[in-house]
């Protein structure tokens, strides 16, 4: 059977500069594992039981990063899944994407993870070393700028 994983991309939107796109204002929170590679990743975990997929997206996210439900807002029609093996075991991580309310809330990190930052696209693209994490994270831009 699968491992079951969830989780969320959290963005915010700084104010943009007159001259610049609003898209360029977005900047996505990756945080570093204190683990393994020290991997960057969104904030994810696995799925308990009892617990439906958002749920644990929720949960970890608060665990992580110290973020609550109410300090974000869900984005309707942006659900990922991604596929891939993990130790010779598939593993399949479904993503949802949040926005934060406010773009100075502070994170705080759990033992799981060693850093955190808040990066443009470009940036979380080499951050994220995974490609299916950088087509994941591309794929949200281009959500997020046909929404504009």
């Amino acid at each position: 059977m699968a491992v079951r994983a969830c989780g969320l991309i959290i963005y915010r939107r700084l104010q943009p500069a007159p001259s610049s796109k609003v898209t360029d204002s977005i900047e996505y929170l990756l945080l570093q594992t204190s683990y393994g590679t020290h991997h960057w990743t969104p904030p994810k975990g696995h799925v308990d039981p009892g617990e439906d997929d958002l749920q644990t997206a929720f949960r970890e996210t608060q665990e992580e990063a110290g973020l609550q439900a109410s300090q974000l807002t869900l984005i309707e029609g942006f659900k990922k899944e991604l596929h891939y093996p993990v130790r010779g075991k598939p593993k399949t991580v479904v993503y949802w994407l949040a926005e934060m309310k406010d773009c100075n809330t502070e994170i705080k990190l759990s033992e799981e993870h060693q850093a955190f930052q808040w990066l443009k696209l470009e940036d979380a693209c080499k951050f994220a070393e995974y490609e299916d994490m950088q087509a994941v994270l591309k794929e949200v831009h281009q959500f997020l700028c046909s929404r504009e």
